[in-house]
């Protein structure tokens, strides 16, 4: 099993990301390479990133199951702005420029926000832009993540993913991120997930789910709010979370946690504890501040 979680890039960049990931137990991680709301960005310190190299090697964490994430203020479903539009194309090009240099072969971006532009034309612009975005040396894959369908978003379902897929130039360097968060509160019953599965083979492709983010939802099914909860303590539940990240149909893809932090403290330790054991932690909260206090 493939197993992190979310990571934070500080001043030591990747080796501090690595250290994170196994004081978690995890054997992969994701970060962003730097603040998601914002542009700031230090350069890479190619010193830290070999020492990192050398940190995974010797701890048994592949760098081809790392994931970075692309921030939030990259849009590229708006065209309204074309020059706000072209920032998106260009910041995004510099973070794959970013990742190279770490050779981390991954990125999750979120498809963007339609505003007030017809929902068809949003898919086609996300296309439109990746298809810049991309050329035969792009080496990490882009994974377009799914979307719960709070406000505008795009890509809040299979038939907008294949949209957007369809129009894609190179697809082989095009993949998906699922989220079950996101699928619950778009109106996906993850109880029911090898039923989605289906229905992604059949329109798309399995074999284009390359990173799966685990989280609870504090919503019901359908609701369009993307609220993340703890494993265990949300609408979904431990037991269906529990088979989404053992479906062998998704043996081999990184399974992704972004529950929401106890406080001041990451739950990612105990949380893949109880994935592990595939037992449920009813004293979450009180085992993370004895951890950390």
């Amino acid at each position: 099993m493939i197993i992190g979680s979310h990571v934070n890039f500080n001043k030591e960049q990747l080796l501090g990301c690595v250290k994170q990931a196994l004081s978690f137990g995890a054997n992969t991680f994701m970060f962003y390479t730097g603040a998601p709301q914002n542009t700031v960005r230090k350069e890479i310190d190619l010193d830290l990133t070999k020492q990192a190299f050398n940190y995974m090697k010797e701890n048994n964490i592949d760098i081809n199951n790392v994931i970075c994430h692309a921030p939030y203020i990259i849009n590229l479903a708006n065209k309204e702005k074309e020059d706000s539009w072209n920032f998106s194309i260009s910041f995004l090009k510099n973070e794959i420029n970013r990742i190279n240099m770490m050779q981390v072969k991954y990125i999750v971006v979120h498809p963007g926000n339609s505003l007030k532009l017809d929902k068809m034309d949003a898919l086609h612009n996300i296309s439109d832009a990746l298809n810049l975005v991309i050329d035969e040396n792009t080496i990490p894959m882009i994974l377009i993540e799914t979307m719960a369908g709070k406000g505008s978003e795009c890509g809040i379902n299979i038939y907008e993913l294949k949209e957007i897929y369809n129009n894609i130039i190179l697809k082989d360097k095009v993949g998906f991120c699922l989220d079950t968060c996101h699928l619950n509160d778009s109106g996906v019953d993850i109880s029911d997930f090898d039923s989605y599965l289906d229905e992604f083979e059949e329109q798309i492709g399995i074999e284009k789910i390359k990173c799966v983010h685990i989280n609870d939802s504090k919503n019901d099914l359908g609701m369009k709010k993307d609220r993340h909860a703890n494993l265990g303590y949300g609408t979904i539940g431990f037991n269906n979370l529990i088979n989404v990240i053992y479906n062998p149909r998704l043996k081999n893809v990184p399974k992704i946690l972004e529950t929401p932090w106890i406080g001041e403290y990451p739950p990612y330790k105990i949380e893949i504890d109880m994935i592990k054991s595939k037992k449920f932690n009813s004293n979450l909260e009180n085992d993370v501040k004895k951890l950390y206090e």
